[in-house]
């Protein structure tokens, strides 16, 4: 059984399945993905997007804002209220997806190094890991990672950068999940990173709907897409892509372990 460890639910186009969110997840549920983590980006539309999955069990939730929503001084939410929400939502099982990006923006830095700070701070409070986005700021993610992240470690999503950057985050806690960009064909050095980390280390997910796995790319991702995903990762390995299904599902469930309580495995 797989799990995607990563995906925006509420931006798929369910057109295919005639607007039908119940018969997106079946397609996945077809195709042996046990759970789905629904990644909150905005928390304007955190209510929206939870009100979506609140009804299905084998979907969980996270709270959280990207470094690319994060404009202003306004747009760094206060410890306090991220910590209520958490508790108001028994859903949530991550704070994210939070994180630093200097490829896209360069002149909100400082307020996206707050906005991140903030929430390792709350989920440290809350015992809950942090998913963690970050693109060109290597040394200030992991900077701030080690100043303010708690014990429950974390996750760097959809992993594009270095070994040694994986490396430093697997000393904090923290485990690699790797999206479709895997499978690419100009992702080679990726490859590599996937090849030198321990499998007990690596999440899958599809970040859906963007970034669709080989044979897929140029179509809108699904959550039943994380299956190739775990066959690239398995070639890679040189082991069965049932044992990375199986690794990875524990590995989701050693770090999110809100969601091995809810599922009652622990």
């Amino acid at each position: 059984m797989f799990i995607d460890s990563h995906c925006h639910l509420d931006k798929l186009d369910l057109s295919p399945y005639e607007n039908n969110f119940s018969a997106m997840l079946d397609a996945a549920f077809q195709r042996d993905i046990s759970r789905l983590l629904c990644v909150c980006i905005d928390l304007e539309k955190f209510g929206e997007m939870y009100s979506l999955i609140q009804d299905h069990p084998k979907v969980f939730a996270s709270l959280g804002v990207h470094p690319l929503h994060v404009e202003n001084e306004q747009g760094v939410v206060p410890i306090d209220y991220l910590i209520e929400k958490v508790r108001q939502h028994p859903k949530i099982i991550a704070i994210g997806e939070t994180g630093l990006d200097y490829f896209y923006q360069t002149d909100t830095k400082a307020v996206q190094q707050q906005s991140f700070i903030n929430q390792l701070r709350a989920a440290d409070q809350l015992s809950l890991p942090v998913i963690v986005h970050t693109r060109d700021a290597r040394e200030d993610t992991l900077s701030l990672i080690k100043t303010y992240g708690g014990e429950s470690g974390g996750v760097l999503h959809c992993f594009t950068e270095s070994q040694a950057m994986a490396e430093a985050a697997i000393d904090m806690n923290y485990l690699i999940s790797f999206s479709g960009i895997v499978t690419f064909r100009n992702a080679e050095e990726l490859r590599e990173v996937v090849k030198a980390i321990p499998l007990d280390k690596i999440l899958i997910e599809t970040d859906a709907p963007y970034l669709a796995p080989i044979p897929y790319r140029g179509k809108k991702n699904e959550p039943k897409y994380v299956v190739e995903v775990a066959q690239c990762i398995a070639d890679l390995k040189g082991v069965s892509v049932e044992k990375v299904a199986e690794a990875t599902s524990e590995n989701f469930y050693r770090l999110f372990a809100k969601a091995a309580e809810l599922d009652g495995i622990r």
